[in-house]
């Protein structure tokens, strides 16, 4: 199959383009720097034209309360393309428990973007994974002092980007769910607990202090971004430290 990959650069597309073209697949990766702009519309046509697939990967540059408008324009222009061209199988990427936790603007953000394509005219795959385990410095360094680093205790199932596209991957190749698929990774901790793992791992010995306050998670009610029932991946938390 051919598969265009929009946003096909960054940490998950080019993984989703090495797993597709090492399985016999045609995937290319498509983003601003090959000339695909999915808010001006500019290079869309050009690039799902004579796809089989179209996976979106592109994500909003803030996650504060501009980030509806990003999904809302760059859905609209993909669909208006796929449908164009004939696509017929639309994947995206989304949260687990995503639309639990309507406090947070980019949460709400991507609740719509799975809207607007399930309402679409291009048959669909939505894939929501857990957290990334590669996010978890930039999550501390949100809250981060000179010997301390808050967290809440948020129950985290985090998932290794290089198993998030693998699923991903393997949902673009096979026939559209018009449905959700959660993936997650296969062990869940509180928040705290994973920087208290990731700073000992590291040898760094700051203090991670136990703040339900701190944070964009500290928005997070109970257990929502976990989903025990999940499609579990095999990369564990240690593992992947290591």
């Amino acid at each position: 199959m051919k598969i265009a990959v929009i946003g096909g650069t960054g940490l998950i597309g080019s993984q989703v383009v090495t797993d597709m073209n090492a399985a016999g697949h045609e995937a290319v990766p498509h983003s601003k720097s090959t000339g695909v702009d999915v808010i001006s519309g500019q290079g869309l046509d050009e690039a799902v034209a004579r796809a089989d697939v179209v996976v979106n990967l592109t994500n909003s540059p803030t996650f504060d309360e501009a980030s509806p408008a990003f999904f809302q324009t760059s859905m609209d222009n993909l669909l208006a393309a796929a449908h164009k061209g004939g696509v017929g199988h639309f994947v995206i990427l989304s949260i687990v428990g995503a639309d639990q936790v309507p406090e947070l603007d980019y949460y709400k953000a991507k609740v719509l973007q799975e809207q607007i394509i399930a309402a679409g005219p291009v048959p669909y795959s939505i894939v929501r994974a857990t957290q990334f385990m590669e996010f978890m410095d930039a999550v501390m360094s949100w809250t981060a002092a000179d010997d301390t680093v808050r967290l809440p205790a948020t129950p985290i199932q985090p998932i290794a980007s290089k198993d998030v596209a693998n699923a991903v991957a393997q949902v673009a190749a096979g026939a559209p769910l018009n449905s959700i698929r959660n993936i997650a990774g296969p062990e869940i901790f509180s928040l705290d607990e994973l920087g208290r793992i990731t700073l000992s791992h590291k040898g760094d010995n700051r203090t991670v202090v136990t703040d339900p306050t701190a944070g964009m998670f500290a928005a997070v009610k109970g257990d929502v971004l976990t989903d025990e029932h999940a499609h579990l991946a095999p990369t564990r938390y240690t593992d992947w430290l290591s």
